[in-house]
């Protein structure tokens, strides 16, 4: 038997016996490759992507993780249970050094709505085991456990965050942007590798890379699927298309926005539809949950006009445009189709930027990065909802780096009537520690309901007639494995929208 190499048996405490069932293929070639851990994601009713990445050395500096320029043979195998006892799938794929090595397979032909556990072999070594799981059968309806986070900045903490994650054992895990930062060494709690603000394809290869060998970020990615969209740090600090916040570092933008696109898809669990273009790839996309929820993943960044009156919060009139977009007229159009296809009980908008109306002071001031920089974009998809009888929105929202829960209005000068909910989860690590009795609510919103400046993820667990909400907490992130506890707690019921107490 191939000897195993010991991370085989230390990804979020499944087991991986029965190595026999993978030949035996060049033992030594190279050194064990699967250090940045294993992946899935995207679900379906028959399937999902599982992704990994052979890199005996991820953090060099040419980007190439220790590899030759040949191609490698990786096996994959789909199993009923975690021991692989019985395989339902499996298959060869090529690792090919023009993506870095990474893979992405698509597996299709598994039965819904049902666990299902994976790995992958390469040059003799065996990968960590991934728990995956299939989306319902449509005209169904079980509930759904989504946990959902983001801005994972790597010097402000660890990611303890994501370990908590993995041990809730969810069916989802809904990722809302920033998974990386692309700012030059700092002086937090970790260093960021290379040193300099990444520009080049090698430098954003090595920064995923760093991120990825994180072993919480592991056992989350290993625990269950994935859906991920991203929002700046991706790429760069609040651009907007292809307009830059500033100039520095200087250099070509559409490069370098080319080679952020194709480093987040070779290290992310998506389906061959993402892979980019040059400077383009489309994010935005639905995921459907049984007949229990569709799930419209937007792109605000990639295709949104420039910041108004310059980026920050301040009164702009401009801001108020009618042809002002942070969608694009295209992904509006797409999204207002799929609402009004009415596939599940609940329309769960997840997307980056603060989506309700929030204003910073009594003269009107607001931020330009927001929504509240696009308001007729706004209007125009709340106006859209309502008009297709859409009565179970809720939007999934980022970028933050706290917790806030709103109510949607009709019209929020009048206050007139709920419309849908936002659900804004605070950061993996961004904002450090924070300050737990920051409250942050505002008579100026009263629509806003709460408001909580500690990092963490937000757990909502949906049936066909109500979703449960808890803001989960850790007290720091600046130290290692703190607990995590529930903040405060809501319910929405299918509907009906709005924020009620449990």
């Amino acid at each position: 038997m191939t000897r195993l190499h010991r991370r085989t048996f230390l990804i979020g405490g499944l087991a991986s016996a029965g190595v026999t069932l993978l030949s035996s293929s060049s033992a030594n070639a190279i050194a064990y490759p699967f250090t940045l851990g294993v992946a899935s994601g995207e679900p379906t009713a028959d399937g999902f992507v599982i992704w990994t990445r052979l890199a005996p050395s991820p953090l060099n500096a040419d980007g190439l993780g220790g590899m030759s320029s040949a191609a490698v043979t990786v096996e994959w195998q789909i199993a009923n249970d975690p021991n692989f006892s019985g395989l339902a799938a499996s298959g060869t794929v090529s690792a090919v050094q023009t993506a870095a090595h990474s893979v992405h397979v698509e597996v299709a032909g598994l039965a819904p709505g049902r666990e299902y556990w994976y790995r992958f072999r390469a040059a003799g070594h065996i990968s960590q085991v991934g728990r995956a799981r299939t989306a319902p059968a449509p005209g169904t309806s079980p509930a759904l456990t989504m946990l959902f986070t983001s801005c994972s900045h790597y010097e402000a903490g660890y990611f303890t965050a994501y370990r908590r994650m993995a041990e809730e054992n969810p069916d989802l895990i809904l990722h809302l942007g920033d998974y990386i930062y692309e700012g030059g060494a700092g002086s937090g709690v970790r260093s960021h590798q290379p040193s300099a603000e990444i520009t080049s394809l090698a430098n954003y290869r090595v920064r995923h890379a760093l991120y990825k060998r994180d072993t919480d970020l592991q056992a989350a990615h290993a625990a269950a699927p994935w859906a991920v969209v991203w929002d700046d740090h991706e790429v760069e600090n609040n651009y907007a298309n292809l307009t830059r916040a500033d100039s520095s570092p200087a250099g070509d933008f559409t490069a370098r926005r080319t080679a952020a696109y194709k480093a987040y898809y070779e290290h992310m669990p998506l389906r061959s539809a993402q892979a980019p273009s040059g400077a383009n790839l489309q994010l935005y996309r639905r995921l459907r949950w049984g007949s229990l929820a569709t799930l419209h993943l937007l792109d605000t960044r990639q295709y949104r006009d420039d910041q108004a009156c310059g980026d920050g919060t301040k009164l702009c009139p401009a801001a108020d445009a009618p042809a002002r977009t942070i969608t694009g007229a295209g992904q509006e159009s797409w999204l207002l189709d799929g609402l009004g296809q009415h596939q599940g009980t609940w329309d769960l908008i997840g997307q980056q930027v603060f989506f309700a109306q929030k204003l910073a002071a009594a003269d009107g001031s607001k931020s330009m990065d927001s929504w509240d920089g696009y308001t007729a974009n706004r209007k125009r998809i709340q106006d859209g909802w309502q008009a297709r009888n859409v009565t179970s929105a809720v939007v999934l929202t980022g970028d933050v780096h706290r917790h806030w829960a709103s109510n949607l209005m009709n019209d929020y000068a009048t206050q007139d009537k709920v419309v849908g909910t936002e659900l804004v989860t605070s950061s993996v690590t961004s904002g450090g520690d924070g300050n737990a009795a920051d409250t942050g609510t505002s008579s100026l919103n009263p629509h806003v309901k709460f408001h909580k400046n500690q990092r963490g993820y937000v757990r909502t667990v949906t049936s066909s007639t109500q979703m449960a909400v808890d803001f989960r907490v850790l007290d720091k992130v600046t130290v290692r494995d703190y607990p995590v506890k529930t903040a405060q707690s809501y319910v929405i019921q299918a509907g009906n929208p709005g924020l009620q107490a449990p």
